[in-house]
């Protein structure tokens, strides 16, 4: 199980928010480039980069010169996400050195830019990102919520030949509040996709919980706030996915 110390970008700097809302921001690093040493630093093999700016329909040049400063400085694998509209915008994020794209809204509202991308990159190149509130996909930055459950996004996307998405319970997403370790569990089983948690870690505990259920498809956890506010310490984190 791959821990993922998550960067996540707002006018290019390294923020958490609380269950996606812009005003409940807090900074935790004007340049980036500093967390990404940091978890590096504390053995983290993977980072996993979100635009929020992107995300959100936002102009976001200060995010992308923070990516490409951070894939100069950190010799690990990112995967990046947020505002991904099409498949040369993977193609874009792939040529300057991230390892896998992430498609979220574009899964939802127009699934042949994953087809595309598939064909184009191979799904080894690709993750679908499926937030959900209460059990039903969200939507542009999380401001909208859709009429389609993560489920019945995860079958499609396992039939399209998507193998590996991450889900993120909206209502935990900064809030300390654990991890949801049944919705998550039940989409690995449901789709027999590999499904990297994200959203609510709050203590070691979530990391074991998942752990313990890495046989059912959970693949990977992603820590923010946690991380940030010193509740998980990522040595730690990093040695009972090592178990």
């Amino acid at each position: 199980m791959i821990i993922y110390p998550a960067i996540d970008l707002r006018h290019g700097r390294c923020v958490r928010l609380q269950q996606g809302d812009a005003a409940a921001e807090t900074v935790f690093a004007d340049d980036p480039v500093t967390a990404a040493r940091r978890w590096v630093a504390e053995g983290a093999a993977w980072l996993h980069i979100v635009n929020l700016d992107g995300a959100l329909g936002e102009e976001s040049a200060a995010n992308l010169a923070a990516l490409e400063r951070i894939l100069a400085t950190v010799d690990v694998p990112v995967q990046f996400g947020g505002g991904l509209r099409s498949a040369d915008d993977v193609g874009r994020l792939l040529e300057l050195g991230v390892t896998r794209a992430i498609l979220g809204t574009v899964a939802v509202r127009q699934p042949e830019v994953v087809e595309e991308a598939l064909a184009r990159y191979g799904p080894g190149a690709l993750v679908v990102g499926i937030d959900a509130r209460d059990g039903m996909v969200a939507i542009h930055g999380w401001q909208e919520t859709s009429t389609l459950s993560a489920t019945g996004l995860g079958q499609r996307m396992a039939e399209m030949g998507v193998v590996r998405v991450v889900y993120t319970d909206v209502g935990r997403d900064g809030m300390l509040s654990g991890v949801n370790l049944e919705a998550t569990g039940a989409l690995a089983r449901e789709t027999g996709l590999q499904v990297i948690a994200s959203g609510g870690v709050a203590t070691l505990d979530d990391v074991r919980a998942l752990k313990e259920h890495q046989t059912e498809g959970i693949a990977g956890v992603i820590i923010g706030m946690a991380l940030y506010q010193g509740h998980v310490d990522l040595a730690q984190a990093l040695a009972i996915a090592k178990e």
